[in-house]
């Protein structure tokens, strides 16, 4: 069984990438030997990312995908292929394919972003514009926010807290990168 993580480097060492379709790397881990191999995600830049990265991840085999965001076309496309999403989740690579081990991690029954989340993460950090170059088009790119239908019982409301503490834990996530990001150009100059 194999076990495809989005990565933010090529190591399983690294930190879960809050994004799936648009991730640089992924990680390929063996649960059982915790032996890896690194991927390239080729498809990051191309249209249809999502579509395209959930068909490359099940033709390399993959049984598992854990990402901290997945939108509904990769979804889709990853669920019609038998592979398991585990979406939320952040923290090291490593830690989180052992906290899958433990039983602790468990798929989503739906994506948790919307169409295009991962568009221009990192593009224009700190512009206040997305992909639109200011016209309206994009401006949340990133930042979605999904309200779960209202409902008076008490188990949609706790998966709406647990679909905004995800959120969160993604958002935490690219705040990171992105000053991580701000330091490596501060450094070039």
């Amino acid at each position: 069984m194999k076990i495809a993580v989005s990565a933010t480097s090529p190591s399983i060492d690294a930190d879960v990438n809050p994004r799936f379709g648009r991730c640089e790397h992924f990680i390929l881990v063996d649960p059982e030997t915790m032996e890896f191999e690194p991927l390239d995600n080729t498809n990051l830049s191309a249209g249809g990312a999502g579509i395209s990265t959930a068909q490359m991840i099940a033709n390399q085999g993959a049984a598992v995908v854990i990402t901290g965001s997945c939108g509904p076309n990769a979804y889709q496309t990853l669920s019609a292929a038998g592979i398991e999403i585990i979406t939320g989740v952040a923290g090291k690579i490593r830690a989180a394919v052992e906290s899958y081990k433990a039983g602790k991690l468990k798929p989503g029954a739906q994506p948790n972003v919307d169409s295009h989340y991962g568009m221009g993460m990192n593009q224009r950090v700190g512009t206040g514009r997305g992909m639109g170059m200011g016209r309206a088009m994009g401006t949340r790119q990133g930042m979605s926010y999904q309200r779960a239908p209202a409902s008076t019982s008490s188990a949609p409301q706790e998966k709406e807290v647990e679909t905004l503490r995800n959120q969160v834990q993604t958002m935490l996530q690219q705040l990171r990168e992105a000053q991580h990001r701000i330091s490596e150009l501060e450094k070039e100059k």
